[in-house]
């Protein structure tokens, strides 16, 4: 099913992500969790492009078993930065030919040690290329709260996102964050500016401290007092941090829900207890 269709039609959704191994040694780990993630019934699940695409087909994979096995809608990632344009085109064809609906177009992070290939340099000529090649598919994009780690500002950032979902988009998604406060702000401005189409919050439980210094310095999100207190109180008690993460995680989703935002997307790290934590304690709200 095409995510347009499907976020406009459902009262609330709840969908989790995965991501595929970095070697064909761990694929069928990792297609044990997706498996036990996809037995949840999500609304739908994305399943990331590792960097510079060296698991692309790892991804296809996965996306496709998911769809055709358990019937599940997949939102398989697109990246761009490291790819030529060549490249991106087979992708975007052997996504059609997998009969996959949906592609969250993105430009990517340069993986440490490799080169950007400067065929693409923003998501915006990946969401182009999408449209021309498969007009009919549903392309979602990212969008970030607190802004992007490269923009001069959050106006110029928001600027860019509008000219993203001119160029095409369906949907949005944004980066994780910690504050509820910050991503109603984001709302409202970007709505403001014109921005209609559905905005999708992206929650990432946190589960070990160690975590917490990586997220934030590839992010730059704020992480507010409440939060640092419970990774200082639990980080060094292994299933407690997961427990009180996985709650922190379920209370923001709560307080999203509650106040009008309907779809909300799980980083669940392909970790299925998570994701099953997250929804048996939402289970009477979605």
């Amino acid at each position: 099913m095409k995510l347009s269709t499907l976020l406009k039609e459902k009262e609330r959704t709840l969908s989790f992500e995965v991501f595929p191994p970095k070697t064909s040694d761990r694929m069928e780990t990792v297609l044990e969790a997706t498996e036990k993630i996809a037995a949840l019934q999500p609304d739908f699940m994305s399943v990331t492009y590792g960097a510079g695409g060296g698991t692309s087909q790892f991804t296809v994979d996965i996306a496709a078993r998911l769809q055709e096995e358990y019937g599940t809608t997949v939102l398989p990632h697109l990246t761009c930065v490291s790819s030529d344009q060549d490249h991106v085109k087979r992708m975007i064809h052997v996504y059609e030919e997998k009969g996959l609906e949906n592609i969250m177009a993105l430009r990517g992070d340069i993986p440490a040690g490799g080169a950007p290939c400067h065929d693409y340099t923003h998501a915006i000529q990946l969401i182009r290329d999408i449209r021309e090649i498969a007009p009919e598919i549903c392309i979602g994009a990212a969008c970030y709260p607190e802004g992007h780690v490269e923009a001069h500002n959050r106006d110029e950032d928001l600027q860019y996102l509008k000219e993203k979902v001119d160029a095409g988009v369906d949907f949005l998604t944004t980066q994780l964050f910690y504050d509820n406060t910050i991503f109603y702000h984001f709302l409202y401005r970007a709505r403001e500016i014109g921005i209609r189409v559905p905005i999708i919050a992206g929650i990432m439980p946190i589960t070990n401290a160690s975590q917490v210094k990586r997220t934030v310095e590839m992010s730059g999100t704020i992480v507010p007092e409440r939060f640092l207190a419970m990774v200082d109180r639990f980080g060094e008690n292994p299933d407690a941090m997961k427990q009180a993460g996985v709650i922190y995680a379920t209370e923001q989703i709560i307080d999203l829900y509650a106040h009008g935002i309907r779809n909300i997307h799980v980083y669940s790290m392909n970790k299925p207890e998570v994701a099953a934590g997250i929804q048996a304690s939402l289970s009477a709200i979605v």
